[in-house]
C-alpha cells in the first residue's frame, strides 16, 4: 500500500519495538544483531569492571563489619607502643643524666644531641696554658746569632705536693726551654721548672711552686682526674681542651675513630695511641683528651701524625702514661742553673750523629763516644767508645748544644742515668748506666 514501506519519513517494523527516525528498512537490518552472535570485547571488560567494583565493595562492607563487632578496629595508639616508647624516654633520661648525651626521637629516627658544657665547666680549672721562651741558634757566612722564639702548648694540672703543683704535657711542648710560663684558668701567670722529661714517649712533667700561687689561684685551680682509656670503646664521644694555636683554652669534640693506632716516627721509633676525629691543632699538644665523665683518658699532640690531614687527631692513652708520669713526678726539681765552674763533667770527646747521617748509615741519632777519658766518670760508668748517647736523665739528647743544655742543671758529685746505644752483632742494644758527674779539669775550664 505505501511505497517502500516509508511513511512521513519515519520506518515502522514489524517487531513493533522500536522507532528510528532517519532510516530505512536496510539500514536496520545492517545494524540488527542477529541472535547467537557474541559481545565484543569492549562490552566484556565493561561488564568485568563493574563486577569487580560491586564485589569489592560488599567485601569491604562485611569486613569492616566484622572488625568492628569484634573491637579489632580502635582509634587509640596499642598499649605496648606506648609502654616502649615509655622505657626509650625513660633511658634516654638516664642516658643523659650519666654521661650529657641526650637521645631525642624524631619520626622513628634516634637522633644524639650532646651538651659538655657541664663537664667542661668542671673540668676546666684543671687546665693551662703553657708559653715555651726559647733560644735559636745558627751560623750565616762564619757568623753565630741567636734569636729569641717562643712556642704554645697545653697542661693538665695532676698533683699537688706540700710545695708544689705538678703540670703533666708533651716533651715537646718544654723541650729546649729557656723559661717556661704558665697561664692558669683565672688569668694568672707564673713560672714553671722541668722537674722530668721522657723524649721516647713525649711526656713532661713541669712544677710551679706554691709560693708563686695566690690564694685566689689556688682556690681556682683543680686537679684533673685521671681515668682508664683501656676501657675505651670506637664510637664513644670524647672532649678535646687546649691552648689551640696559643689563643687559649678552647673546646672540640669528636668520638674515638680507632684505638692502639701505631704511628713510625720519622727516627724510626714508634708507639700506639688514641685516634679521634676531634679536632687537635698546634697549641692542643699537651692538653687533656676526656671522656663524657670529665676524666682525662689521653694526653692530646698535634705533633703525631702532623697538621696535614684533616679529621685523625692522635693522643696518648693515659694507661700507658700513668707509670711514666708517676716516676717523673718523684725526680728532683732543678730551678736553677749551675754556674760553670761547678757544672758536672762526664769526661768524652764526641762527635754529633745528625738526622742526615743517621739515616745515611743507619745509625741512632745522638752523640757518638769517640774516646774515653781515663778516671772520668764516664769510664766509671762503664761508657765505652763507640757508644752513642741518646738520653741524659731521660731527656733525649740529638746535639753537642742539647747536653750542655742540660748538663748546666746538674753540678759535679750529682748521679743520674745515661742512656747509650752499642753495637753488639750489627745492630745497637741499649744501655741504662748510672753515671755520678766529676769536676771538669782545670785545663779545660
Amino acid at each position: 500500500m505505501y511505497e517502500n514501506d516509508n511513511y512521513s519519513g519515519y520506518n515502522i517494523y514489524p517487531t513493533g519495538s522500536e522507532i528510528v527516525s532517519g532510516q530505512n528498512n536496510n539500514e536496520y537490518k545492517n545494524n540488527e544483531q542477529k541472535p547467537g552472535k557474541k559481545m565484543g570485547f569492549g562490552q566484556k571488560l565493561l561488564m568485568s569492571i563493574s563486577l569487580g567494583l560491586f564485589f569489592g565493595l560488599f567485601a569491604g562492607i562485611g569486613f569492616y563489619a566484622v572488625q568492628q563487632g569484634t573491637g579489632l578496629i580502635s582509634k587509640s595508639e596499642p598499649e605496648e607502643k606506648v609502654e616502649v616508647m615509655s622505657e626509650v624516654d625513660n633511658t634516654a633520661l638516664e642516658m643523659e643524666e650519666e654521661t650529657g648525651i641526650k637521645l631525642t626521637n624524631a619520626n622513628n629516627v634516634t637522633v644524639i644531641e650532646s651538651d659538655v658544657s657541664g663537664v667542661v665547666e668542671e673540668v676546666m680549672p684543671a687546665m693551662v696554658s703553657i708559653i715555651n721562651n726559647y733560644t735559636v741558634t745558627g751560623h750565616f757566612w762564619g757568623q753565630t746569632y741567636s734569636e729569641e722564639e717562643n712556642a704554645s702548648g697545653s697542661g693538665i694540672i695532676v698533683a699537688e705536693t706540700d710545695s708544689e703543683l705538678l703540670i703533666v704535657s708533651n716533651n715537646h711542648v718544654v723541650e729546649g726551654a729557656d723559661q717556661l710560663l704558665v697561664t692558669f684558668i683565672d688569668g694568672t701567670e707564673a713560672e714553671a721548672h722541668t722537674k722530668g722529661r721522657d723524649a721516647e714517649m713525649d711526656l713532661a712533667v713541669i712544677a710551679v711552686s706554691l709560693e708563686e700561687l695566690s690564694e685566689e689561684t689556688r682556690e681556682s685551680i683543680s686537679i684533673a682526674t685521671l681515668g682508664d682509656s683501656d676501657d675505651l670503646k670506637l664510637g664513644v664521644p670524647v672532649i678535646a681542651i687546649g691552648n689551640a694555636l696559643g689563643y687559649g683554652q678552647s673546646v672540640t669534640t669528636g668520638i674515638v675513630s680507632a684505638l692502639d693506632r701505631e704511628i713510625t716516627f720519622d727516627d724510626g721509633s714508634t708507639g700506639s695511641f688514641i685516634q679521634t676525629d676531634a679536632a687537635i691543632n698546634p697549641g692542643n699538644s699537651g692538653g687533656a683528651l676526656l671522656n663524657v665523665n670529665g676524666e682525662v683518658i689521653g694526653i692530646n699532640s698535634s705533633k703525631i701524625g702532623g697538621s696535614v690531614i684533616e679529621g685523625m687527631g692522635y693522643a696518648i692513652p693515659i694507661t700507658s702514661a700513668n707509670p711514666i708520669i708517676a716516676d717523673l713526678m718523684e725526680r728532683q726539681t732543678r730551678t736553677e742553673k749551675v754556674s760553670e765552674e761547678d757544672m758536672g763533667y762526664i769526661g768524652i770527646s764526641l762527635q754529633e750523629v745528625t738526622a742526615q747521617i743517621s739515616q745515611m748509615y743507619n745509625m741512632p741519632e745522638g752523640i757518638y763516644v769517640v774516646s774515653v777519658e781515663e778516671g772520668s766518670a764516664a769510664q766509671k760508668a762503664g761508657i765505652m767508645n763507640g757508644d752513642i748517647i741518646t738520653k741524659f736523665d731521660g731527656e733525649r739528647i740529638t746535639s753537642y748544644a742539647a747536653l750542655q743544655s742540660v748538663l748546666q742543671y746538674y753540678a759535679a758529685g750529682d748521679s743520674t742515668k745515661i742512656t747509650v746505644m752499642r753495637p753488639e752483632n750489627g745492630q745497637y742494644v741499649q744501655y741504662d748506666l748510672e753515671i755520678t758527674l766529676g769536676s771538669r779539669p782545670e785545663e779545660k775550664r
